[in-house]
């Protein structure tokens, strides 16, 4: 039998008693000599120093002031052509190159100051024991203190006061879009919608009025008022126009039995059983579009606000704060529904001041 051979010309050296050798140690290199900068050692070219580095961090605060005049001056809607690129919207491309420009110009000021400025020898600190004696707290301050002085902001309060200024100002450009972009606060939009006492109801998109005889229980029509309705509202009245209308003038109407219904107000507001809701979403505006015959539940596809339609449209889950306003219904001479009045408070979303008094007349408080 042949015993096999290992081959062992790899393996760790050791002693006697199978115990590792003990591997070489090197001495300890140190630190490369510091190569001394020319602002080190040449007070002209760190004052130059300085100046670049204020330059960039003034240019980067008055591109920030650029985009907050970029941003109120610019017509948003005016374009141009950029060589290269073809046409652009040059409220964008104004609003792009002055961010970029003073982000650009703060990084550049702060690699430029730390490469020729601040100091750069390297520094070893070695390991001991933490404590909280008074030598020790001594030597913290001591290095801050000279962290401080070495960085010469305590000599050199331009770069302090252009990095700050440069910093501050860039804020702008990240806060303001925000800020302003939140849109005007409400004041009377939502009050005001174009339904009104004798305004006929028609669906939509169709268009076609709605006859009380017609509408059977149980029956869903998703109606807007007469002469704002599809195509016809878009040429009459513009797009934008036609649009808001469609934002708040959106209406549900349903036929409940009246022995379901729980509130004396709905009765009062709605026509044997026939009874008329804002669809426009209490809590944040989405179209209420969902019915359910059978529990008479109202829903909404967004954030599964529910409303009880037998009940004032009261919430019942989600979160939605608010009840969906009613608008009161009754019939003409020819048996159409149409509006007994408008709204007797804001539709849509809820906001602060949707309480105020006078803002729905007097008439209507």
């Amino acid at each position: 039998m042949t015993t096999p051979h290992h081959d062992d010309s790899n393996a760790p050296a050791t002693r006697g008693d199978a115990t590792p050798a003990v591997t070489e140690r090197f001495e300890n290199p140190g630190m490369p000599p510091h190569v001394p900068r020319r602002a080190d050692e040449d007070p002209r070219a760190a004052r130059r120093a300085e100046f670049q580095v204020v330059a960039l961090f003034t240019i980067s605060a008055l591109a920030s002031i650029g985009f907050v005049v970029a941003y109120y001056a610019i017509d948003r809607d005016l374009k141009g052509y950029l060589l290269g690129i073809g046409e652009v919207n040059l409220f964008h491309v104004a609003l792009g190159v002055t961010m970029g420009l003073s982000l650009l110009c703060i990084g550049l000021g702060a690699i430029h100051w730390a490469k020729t400025l601040m100091p750069d020898e390297e520094v070893v600190e070695e390991r001991h024991p933490q404590s909280s004696g008074e030598d020790d707290r001594q030597a913290v301050g001591q290095t801050l203190s000279h962290g401080w002085r070495s960085s010469q902001l305590n000599r050199r309060a331009a770069l302090l006061g252009s990095a700050g200024g440069a910093l501050g100002l860039f804020a702008l450009p990240l806060v303001l879009p925000v800020v302003a972009g939140l849109g005007p606060r409400p004041r009377q939009e939502l009050y005001t919608t174009h339904w009104e006492e004798g305004t006929l109801l028609r669906i939509d998109p169709s268009g076609a009025a709605i006859r009380a005889a017609d509408v059977t229980q149980g029956s869903v029509f998703h109606v807007m008022p007469d002469g704002w309705v599809g195509h016809e509202a878009i040429e009459e009245h513009g797009a934008e126009e036609a649009m808001i209308s469609k934002a708040k003038d959106q209406i549900i109407l349903v036929k409940l039995d009246p022995a379901t219904i729980r509130s004396q107000k709905q009765r009062e507001w709605g026509y044997e059983g026939i009874v008329a809701y804002s669809k426009v979403c209490t809590h944040v505006g989405c179209p209420v579009a969902l019915y359910e015959q059978q529990t008479h539940h109202l829903l909404c596809p967004c954030h599964q606000s529910t409303f009880d339609m037998t009940d004032d449209c009261k919430v019942i889950f989600g979160p939605a704060k608010r009840a969906l306003p009613q608008l009161p219904i009754t019939v003409d001479a020819e048996g159409y529904i149409v509006a007994a009045g408008g709204f007797r408070e804001p539709v849509g979303p809820s906001f602060w001041e949707r309480n105020r008094p006078g803002l729905l007349g007097d008439d209507q408080s």
